[in-house]
């Protein structure tokens, strides 16, 4: 009901202002009323305080659009009233404190505050003059003087708070567009990490098998063959690996329709590839396997395949070691590779292999390390949280 209401309002600002200019003319004429009922000498005329009344209360409607000048025309109609005897009461001075509230909303402060003591010092001077007696000054001078600062204070007061709830929205809508970018960022992110895992690692291994196969094309013109025969699978593995990322990333919904992601079952797989690439891998696992939420299976697989792809473009060994160590609360990848040579700088700085590593193990809560190894060659490790050990510690 209320949200009906203030719909009706907004919706009717002029009948909403002269619903209310009516009413605080009741009022001021109340005032008048009231002035003549206590007068202790001879009563006192109505019709100037009622024409007074009625034209203060009157360019009350332009009050939004000239707010100065109907202060000043309310003001002086007030110290009028005060002048022919009227006694300034708050009802008597309705039009006039209600031109200073709307002065007050205004965003600029020092006219709000050289208005205010300017009416304040008009009604003073104005209650000075009139009142006989120094005993009624609180009543003539003070209360009406204090009245005007008062209303004065209290703009200034719902300024203050609107400005600030137009603070906080602009506030809130900005850090709504931050979160919305930052999101789209992340989201660009995973999609350029999906894209380099899939295409780099079967093109790498294409690269591999060609050369190979280019280099024993004279010597041994049957291996060659047999590599150059096996591009094929390698090429098609990674039609379907591209195919499927793209169609997940079309997809309007979070349906996994597709083929599932890969994981770490398709270890084998992989090191056949590999194998065909000439990289002969590997696998250790140490400890109990434990099962893998998807995402934390992607995550490992994607590590490892882009561990191995590193092997086989930079080091100079056709060999690599992957281990899997699971424990009570992580399971550690470690990939290495025997007194090969580490990835060169040049080389290091133009891929992304090695961050979209670190940004996988990161993003999954883990740990990552890649360098060379001591006695030679590389390795890459990282350590990556079992659900259980989430579980456990929230």
């Amino acid at each position: 009901m209320s949200a009906r209401w203030e719909s009706r309002v907004a919706d009717r600002p002029y009948t909403v202002q002269v619903v209310t200019t009516g009413l605080l003319l009741a009022f001021t004429v109340s005032g008048v009323f009231l002035t003549r009922a206590v007068a202790a000498e001879e009563p006192l005329v109505l019709w100037p305080g009622l024409v007074l009344s009625v034209l203060a209360c009157a360019t009350l409607l332009r009050r939004r659009r000239h707010p100065l000048l109907v202060l000043l025309v309310t003001t002086v109609c007030i110290m009028t009233e005060g002048f022919l005897g009227y006694l300034m009461t708050p009802l008597l001075m309705g039009p006039m404190l209600l031109a200073q509230y709307t002065v007050s909303l205004r965003p600029d402060r020092r006219t709000t505050w050289y208005t205010a003591l300017a009416a304040a010092a008009g009604i003073a001077l104005t209650g000075f003059i009139t009142t006989d007696w120094p005993h009624e000054w609180i009543i003539g001078l003070v209360n009406p003087a204090a009245w005007v600062l008062m209303v004065a204070s209290f703009g200034s007061y719902v300024r203050v708070r609107r400005e600030y709830a137009v603070a906080r929205a602009d506030h809130a809508a900005q850090e709504r567009d931050e979160e919305a970018r930052r999101r789209v960022i992340q989201e660009r992110m995973r999609i350029a990490r999906e894209l380099h895992d899939v295409v780099a690692h079967h093109l790498a291994l294409a690269n591999a098998q060609a050369g190979t196969a280019a280099h024993l094309a004279r010597s041994r013109p049957d291996q060659a063959i047999a590599m150059i025969e096996k591009l094929p699978e390698v090429t098609a593995s990674a039609l379907r690996e591209l195919k499927a990322t793209v169609g997940l990333l079309r997809q309007e919904t979070d349906s996994q329709e597709l083929a599932p992601a890969p994981g770490l079952d398709q270890l084998p797989q992989l090191v056949e590839t590999c194998a065909s690439a000439g990289l002969a891998v590997s696998v250790s696992t140490e400890g109990q396997p434990k099962a893998l939420t998807p995402g934390l299976d992607l995550t490992a697989y994607r590590i490892v395949q882009e561990a191995l792809t590193n092997v086989t473009k930079h080091a100079a060994t056709p060999s690599a070691r992957v281990r899997l160590d699971y424990t009570a609360h992580y399971l550690t990848l470690t990939i290495t590779n025997e007194a090969g040579s580490p990835p060169s700088a040049a080389a290091a700085s133009r891929g992304f292999g090695l961050l979209g590593m670190r940004e996988r193990a990161l993003s999954a809560g883990g740990t990552f390390h890649a360098g060379p190894r001591p006695g030679g060659g590389f390795e890459v490790a990282c350590a990556l949280p079992l659900p259980s050990s989430k579980e456990s510690t929230s």
